[in-house]
């Protein structure tokens, strides 16, 4: 029995979308108060997401005839659906971000470049890849993008110092809402990576070459967008840049995630025996998920 088959031979929790709403006409352009790199860093999840989950989405779609488990394709629409309403909310946020006189547009079109032409349906310039191996390869990104989502949703769901540091009340429901949601749905597309992925050494390289290619990739998306985030700001003046020793500090301040918890997660998902259920809590994702300010309004 794989590890994806003895998940889902346990107790079964039902995943899906949930109705929210936010209200973002208070909400400051620095929404962490005098620490504009931390809300810079978590701003690019605005940058990436939009396109991100659109074609996580996509990507699971095409796989979907595959999956001939009823539980895992179950989870694997639940899944769909709640990408569906993160990428639209966080689209919400860039066009918050457009009222306040921020342009992200000269940013996100390379995003949307990567994700639509160089990870779409088809391999880019013609490469003579199998349509199978180029959907293996895609759902093996999905899977290790999922890890990263999911160490980082379990994390913004105890960083007290963003509460200390007084931060905008609606951007922490909506971080909190999907980084809950990350936690709970952390196996969905790595289960979905599992069936569909082949068998054995194979489909275990399929699972090293995804994060291979991920890990580096989000790190440099990740510092461009920071950067990027840094020098249009209208409100910072114009020789100000992205600093790591800048960045360190916030984290010293407990308002991003520390370099060790994220480069942990590399090789806790390359382990053989790995399986993401073991990341999070899902009691305190479901916690909070009851909680949540957007989701009981989204509910009422």
């Amino acid at each position: 029995m794989t590890s994806a088959d003895e998940h889902h031979a346990g107790e079964h929790h039902t995943i899906a979308p949930r109705r929210v709403s936010f209200d973002w006409s208070r909400t400051p352009l620095h929404w962490i108060p005098d620490e504009p790199t931390a809300t810079h860093v978590l701003n690019v999840l605005h940058l990436l997401l939009p396109a991100g989950e659109r074609w996580f989405v996509k990507v699971l779609k095409e796989g979907l005839p595959l999956v001939e488990d009823p539980r895992l394709r179950a989870d694997v629409k639940g899944f769909m659906g709640q990408e569906a309403t993160h990428s639209v909310q966080h689209a919400h946020v860039l066009d918050r971000l457009t009222a306040q006189r921020f342009d992200t547009a000269d940013f996100t079109r390379h995003v949307d470049f990567l994700f639509e032409r160089l990870l779409g349906e088809h391999p880019p310039l013609g490469a003579p890849v199998p349509e199978r191996e180029w959907l293996r390869f895609r759902l093996a990104v999905v899977a290790a993008i999922e890890q990263f989502t999911a160490v980082l949703g379990d994390w913004i769901l105890t960083a007290e110092g963003l509460d200390r540091a007084g931060a905008d009340e609606i951007m922490l429901d909506l971080l909190r809402w999907h980084g809950a949601e990350e936690v709970e749905h952390r196996a969905v597309a790595f289960d979905m990576f599992q069936h569909c992925g082949g068998h054995g050494l194979p489909r275990y390289a399929h699972r090293v070459v995804g994060m291979a290619v991920t890990a580096p990739v989000m790190l440099a998306l990740w510092a461009w967008g920071t950067a990027y985030l840094i020098r249009h700001d209208p409100q910072l003046p114009g020789h100000v840049r992205y600093s790591l020793t800048e960045h360190n500090k916030a984290v010293r301040k407990g308002l991003l995630p520390t370099w060790r918890s994220l480069g942990a997660a590399v090789p806790r998902y390359l382990r053989r025996s790995y399986h993401p259920s073991r990341e999070g809590s899902s009691s305190r994702a479901a916690e909070y998920l009851k909680r949540s300010p957007a989701a009981r309004a989204g509910a009422a």
